[in-house]
């Protein structure tokens, strides 16, 4: 005979609790297809950034890189996003191609770190009076568009040399001359690999976002020889991608005499291009964030794809947006600001 089983308001509420945390635990392990970016704390270069024959100012100011976490997002963080309050999510086809992988975006993050780096140092030596000599040698094919004409005959580290014949030996070059091309057109690559020159024709595209404009199908990357007259170090461990370059050309200059902080705490971000132009960079939201978190008073911010827009907006009333275009933009701005508080 059976006896009769009370369930009690107590083991109700167990119950429940213990299925939502196995719910909560199923639902954080689960990858939502989704990346996630999210705010770091911006860092100081002082200790990363070394420079043959250095006689760094010690004036009170600091310079600080920035950048962002980016992860696969889990579906309790898509599903729940004020648990994450300053991320952004993207589709994954935005961070990594279509028949790409991780492992393919993040040696491409690489090569455009270690270019940033040597650009980066050019432009700062170059502009205290150094002989540097530079000469661009084409657009680095850095990560294929999978599914795309050009990936079906370019590789990874090819060089772009010139495209129907016209040289491309700068990313600017590059941007001109596909101007000309309409969407879906074929266009003849001559293509540096290795030691060897090569041949191909590809087709063009287009996307949704842009109909008008024809594009080969890969991320470019500046790709140059740059020789310079001192040792210049610059070690960020796992960190990667190009848009650091404005942050290492200021320590590059710091370290080498030239009150560039005058005081005060200088966060900044951007893509350094030889000439000294500031090139616009992603994941401002979430950068902005992390400058505040580091106590930085400045944030130099390039002007090109609402850089400045939304850093403004997520600033607060103690951190100071500076619009830049160029390098020497950023000495300029920077030698002009109120004594440093």
């Amino acid at each position: 005979m059976s006896l009769p089983f009370k369930i009690t308001p107590l083991r109700v509420v167990v119950g429940i609790v213990l299925g939502l945390l196995l719910t909560t635990l199923i639902l954080y392990r689960v990858q939502s297809g989704e990346y996630i970016l999210v705010p770091d704390r911006a860092h100081p270069l002082t200790t990363l950034v070394r420079v043959q024959g250095g006689r760094p100012v010690k004036d009170g100011g600091t310079i600080y890189y920035v950048d962002v976490f980016e992860r696969p997002a889990r579906e309790l963080e898509v599903l729940f996003p004020s648990l994450n309050p300053h991320a952004t999510f993207l589709k994954a086809s935005d961070v990594v191609p279509p028949g790409s992988n991780d492992n393919a975006v993040i040696k491409a993050d690489e090569r455009e770190m270690a270019l940033s780096q040597k650009i980066a140092a050019a432009v700062a030596l170059r502009k205290l009076g150094y002989h540097v000599v530079t000469h661009p040698n084409g657009v680095l094919v850095n990560v294929l568009d999978l599914g795309t004409s050009a990936s079906k005959k370019l590789q990874p580290a090819d060089v772009i040399e010139a495209v129907d014949g016209v040289p491309t030996l700068t990313l600017a070059a590059l941007r001109s001359r596909m101007t000309r091309v309409k969407p879906y057109d074929s266009v003849t690559l001559k293509v540096l690999r290795g030691a060897k020159t090569l041949s191909f024709r590809v087709r063009t595209f287009a996307v949704r976002q842009a109909p008008q404009r024809a594009l080969i199908g890969f991320e470019p990357a500046q790709s140059a020889e740059i020789k310079l007259p001192i040792r210049v170090s610059i070690d960020l461990g796992q960190v990667g991608g190009p848009s650091a370059g404005l942050a290492f050309a200021l320590e590059v200059m710091e370290k080498l005499g030239k009150n560039v902080t005058h005081g005060h705490q200088v966060a900044a971000t951007g893509e350094m291009e030889l000439d000294g132009t500031v090139g616009p960079i992603g994941g401002v939201e979430q950068k902005t964030f992390g400058v505040r978190d580091a106590g930085a008073d400045v944030f130099l911010v390039p002007v090109g794809d609402g850089n400045v827009r939304d850093a403004r907006k997520y600033a607060g009333p103690n951190l100071k947006i500076i619009p830049v275009h160029t390098f020497a933009q950023a000495l300029h701005a920077l030698a002009t600001l109120p004594p440093a508080k």
